[in-house]
């Protein structure tokens, strides 16, 4: 679908929205209403930004207009559809596609009559902060962020630095408590904040190494720094990439799912629970294009790899099934003519034993536990909505966020997912 898109900018949303309930507030300091000596409070007519309710009463006011319009919410109420046009909200910022430019002038002239309040920015070539740049030649699209890489760069002195070809030591990165104090004079958690951002739209390459040092924030160590020095000197070379989107005709939705089974044991303290923790990492395909990835530590302590890899399996399932659900949606309301209308996915499992578990109904006394809390996903598996196919270790796409890797084996796995 080769649609037209925009961004819109509500100007002083939160004030767009009128109050349900009467709420009064001080007077401020040097007001003064004509006629009056001394008021002792005011009453709000509108919302106010610092109102706990402001975001709400906002989301509700411009839900019900959307509605008004022939709007239909998916499965995520902040992605709308109707017949030609999807509208995705973001606070007080929304993204419109629509095959043709004048029905977007059409519905925003609209929302004006209503009395909505709003600003466009033609094409879609920035959206939070994360540049689009469409190819047409190639028929592809690229979302890069040069600009929040090179404010990371300059916050952490590294703008003349040499890069790295990984982001991270194959070793996994620990508490230290033994370790030197932090030296450098920039804002850890700061830098960690602008890394995350990066790493959740558009750096999946880096989503493993910043988890890692996400976990330090309250005190960071000099091992700590220098591990986010290496994730900057990583970023250096790699400032105008970001992820390329091909799209494919393969109308499905892929998830490559892998766990390091207690990847810090003999790095963490004997008595930290941490030491004996698994990581997941998954990456989500559509169309042969990445959408969405994680890296984190697992919750609870699993006994084996089987068990660290099977609980990946299905904990992560709750986030492909409700986004299966979004993308039906989203064809059902759009009418895609493809050759399969049923959004199918196939989750990518690289250990034995997690995938003859989560493709047959045997039970054993070492899986029963697992079956009895992890086994929602399996109507979806009789079903045939979702498939779970076994891949070598080679294959597998998500291995870079679970553990350090070896420059060439973690060029080889971001090449294929990103592109470049």
């Amino acid at each position: 679908m080769r649609w037209e898109m925009l961004t819109v900018d509500f100007t002083n949303a939160f004030v767009q929205a009128a109050l349900q309930e009467p709420i009064w507030i001080h007077v401020p300091r040097g007001f003064r209403v004509v006629g009056q000596t001394e008021p002792t409070c005011l009453q709000l007519k509108k919302s106010l930004y610092g109102l706990s309710v402001a975001p709400r009463l906002w989301y509700e006011h411009l839900y019900q207009a959307l509605l008004e319009d022939g709007f239909t919410p998916s499965s995520d109420k902040c992605l709308l559809l109707k017949p030609n046009m999807i509208i995705f909200l973001y606070v007080d910022d929304c993204g419109i596609t629509s095959p043709t430019m004048s029905e977007i002038d059409a519905f925003l002239a609209r929302m004006r009559i209503k009395g909505f309040e709003l600003t466009k920015d033609e094409g879609f070539s920035e959206y939070l902060g994360i540049q689009f740049e469409r190819n047409t030649t190639s028929k592809s699209i690229a979302m890069t962020q040069p600009g929040l890489i090179n404010k990371i760069l300059k916050a952490t002195d590294l703008t003349t630095c040499k890069p790295n070809r990984t982001p991270t030591h194959q070793c996994g990165l620990a508490t230290d408590p033994d370790g030197l104090p932090m030296e450098e004079h920039w804002n850890y958690a700061s830098v960690v904040g602008m890394l995350l951002y990066l790493s959740t739209n558009t750096c999946p390459d880096i989503t493993f190494a910043v988890s890692q040092v996400a976990r330090f924030c309250s005190n960071p160590k000099k091992s700590h720094s220098q591990a986010i020095k290496m994730i900057v000197r990583y970023l250096s070379g790699t400032v105008n990439n970001g992820i390329t989107f091909s799209p494919t005709e393969n109308f499905k939705l892929d998830m490559y799912v892998d766990a390091d089974f207690a990847g810090l044991h003999g790095r963490e303290p004997q008595d930290n629970p941490i030491s004996a923790r698994s990581r997941t990492g998954i990456i989500i395909f559509f169309c042969g294009c990445p959408l969405m990835w994680k890296s984190q530590l697992q919750t609870e302590t699993a006994l084996s790899t089987f068990g660290a890899e099977y609980v990946a399996l299905s904990s992560e399932l709750r986030t492909l099934i409700p986004l299966q659900r979004v993308l039906q949606d989203m064809v059902n309301m759009l009418e895609h003519h493809s050759p399969t209308p049923t959004v199918h996915s196939e989750v990518f499992e690289d250990n034995s034993s997690a995938y003859l578990l989560a493709n047959n109904q045997r039970l054993s006394n070492r899986s029963l536990h697992l079956n009895v809390k992890y086994r929602h996903f399996w109507e979806q598996v009789c079903n045939k909505t979702i498939k779970i196919s076994q891949i070598s270790t080679t294959e597998q796409h998500a291995n870079f966020l679970t553990k350090g890797l070896s420059p060439q084996v973690f060029e080889t796995i971001h090449r294929y997912n990103q592109s470049w």
